[in-house]
C-alpha cells in the first residue's frame, strides 16, 4: 500500500480560514490602537501649547494684538503675526494636532489685545468629543455637536 505524505485540501483550507480570522481580529485591534494614538497625540500637542503661550504672554504682556477678537475660528484664519497662535512653536503644535484631528482646529481669543485664549480639536475616535485647552489652565475633554469643535469653546475658554 502506497501512502502519500502531506496535507489534504480540507486541512489546508481550515488552516487558511483560521489564519484569516486571526488576522482580521488583529487588524481591528490595530485600527482601534491607531485611533487612540491619534487622540493621545492631539492631547499632547494641545497641552504643549499652554506653556509656550505663557512664554509669549511674559514676552509681550498679552496674547497678541488683533484687529478683533477671533471668535471660534479655524486656527489657520487671521494674519496678525503678533497673535499667540502665529508664534512659530505654537504654530508647529497646531500643525501636529491638525494632522491627527479629523476636522480643523478652532482657536479663540477674547479681545484686542488678547488676554485669554482657547483652542479645541475633535478627537479622532469620536465625532462627539473634542479636546480643549485654554489660558485658564483647563485641558479637558468636551462634548461637541456635529463634529464641530467650536462648540467646546465659550468666551475664549473651554466649557
Amino acid at each position: 500500500m502506497n501512502r502519500n505524505k502531506g496535507f489534504t485540501l480540507i486541512e489546508l483550507l481550515v488552516v487558511i480560514a483560521i489564519i484569516g480570522i486571526l488576522s482580521s481580529v488583529v487588524l481591528a485591534s490595530l485600527n482601534t490602537a491607531r485611533g487612540k494614538g491619534s487622540d493621545a497625540a492631539i492631547k499632547s500637542q494641545l497641552a504643549a501649547i499652554r506653556p509656550q503661550a505663557e512664554i509669549f504672554y511674559d514676552t509681550y504682556g498679552n496674547y497678541g494684538a488683533v484687529a478683533a477678537a477671533t471668535s471660534n475660528a479655524q486656527c489657520t484664519a487671521g494674519t496678525a503675526s503678533t497673535l499667540v497662535f502665529k508664534d512659530a512653536t505654537i504654530a508647529n503644535q497646531i500643525a501636529g494636532a491638525t494632522a491627527n484631528s479629523p476636522s480643523a482646529l478652532i482657536c479663540s481669543t477674547n479681545a484686542n489685545p488678547a488676554t485669554a485664549w482657547a483652542i479645541a480639536a475633535q478627537l479622532k475616535t469620536s465625532t462627539t468629543l473634542a479636546w480643549c485647552v485654554d489660558s485658564t489652565g483647563a485641558s479637558k475633554q468636551e462634548t461637541i455637536t456635529a463634529s464641530t469643535p467650536s462648540t467646546a469653546i465659550t468666551s475664549s475658554a473651554c466649557n
